[in-house]
């Protein structure tokens, strides 16, 4: 069963850097995001969620990807932001916030969760990709 609803968002700064947290129940680096709220609009469910999980807010810019994980049945967008203030914190969700560079995306995060900070910022999207959960589904 697909879970509609579900963002998750990609963040970058003028120097190419992508914000993304340490999970606390896991303890894996992933981009912040969850799930919307009732009658919450998908960008104002971005920002609601990076600012809960980081301490930063966003102006939500375009869509740049959309990832579906065949196993469980979830669907998650991924939205390039600009930060527009606040400062990095963590929260009950996180044990660490970093602004990573493409090159520490790669080395920090498992390939389901890399490729979609890296879609974010090769400016052909929105992108649209099936995984395991595990592992990207070549088509």
């Amino acid at each position: 069963m697909l879970e509609p609803g579900r963002r998750e968002v990609a963040e970058r700064d003028l120097h190419i850097r992508v914000l993304a947290i340490r999970r606390a129940d896991n303890g894996t680096w992933e981009l912040p995001g969850g799930v919307l709220e009732l009658n919450e609009t998908p960008e104002a469910g971005v920002a609601r969620e990076v600012l809960e999980e980081t301490g930063i807010h966003v102006e939500v810019d375009q869509l740049t990807g959309v990832y579906k994980n065949t196993t469980r049945g979830v669907v998650a967008l991924v939205f390039r932001c600009k930060p527009s203030g606040g400062a990095e914190r963590t929260s009950s969700e996180s044990t660490a916030v970093d602004w990573l560079t493409p090159e520490e995306v790669s080395e920090r995060m498992a390939e389901v969760f890399a490729i979609r900070l890296l879609d974010a910022l090769d400016g052909n999207g929105p992108h649209v990709r099936s995984h395991d959960g595990k592992q990207l589904l070549r088509r």
